[in-house]
């Protein structure tokens, strides 16, 4: 009768070994079932895109100071790249990234190709580019007075 009591109370709970197997079956299957229903960019994508965005305008300001003649970097929205004229090498951004540039009027080219323009002197026509993917994104300011471009986390968090 000992017998039976003892392989009554053993079938009743879940060994640890199977409990490991079925939480590392969760993580796998979770793992490969995120990112194919997340529609945005990845966290590092996006701040990757800023840094990248943020490079080329400083770059920009660089050579207009390096030449004392005008710089531009010339951002394509709809496209998701921009150019650093006379450089006619095209900067890609990640296809599924939300792209705003807000600058001075007279830098429009068309409705989804703008300009921000850098001086001689280092100064700039100002400006603001967003780069977004869901809630989180990122504000590449350039000053006007300065030309100087940082790099704000706009999430609000």
């Amino acid at each position: 009768m000992m017998s039976a009591q003892n392989s009554v109370s053993r079938s009743r709970g879940v060994t640890l070994l199977e409990l490991l197997v079925v939480l590392t079956l969760m993580a796998f299957i979770v793992a490969i079932v995120l990112p194919t229903l997340g529609g945005g960019v990845s966290s590092t994508a996006l701040k990757s895109a800023a840094r990248e965005v943020a490079a080329g305008l400083r770059y920009a300001r660089g050579q207009a100071i390096a030449q004392r003649t005008e710089a531009l970097l010339v951002l394509d929205v709809a496209a998701r790249n921009f150019t650093l004229p006379p450089d006619t090498q095209l900067h890609q951004l990640p296809e599924r990234l939300d792209l705003k540039l807000y600058t001075a009027q007279s830098d429009l080219v068309s409705d989804n190709v703008g300009a921000i323009r850098f001086f001689p002197d280092g100064g700039s026509t100002g400006g603001r580019i967003t780069l977004g993917s869901g809630d989180r994104k990122y504000n590449v300011d350039v000053d006007w007075l300065t030309g100087r471009v940082t790099i704000l986390d706009g999430s609000g968090a």
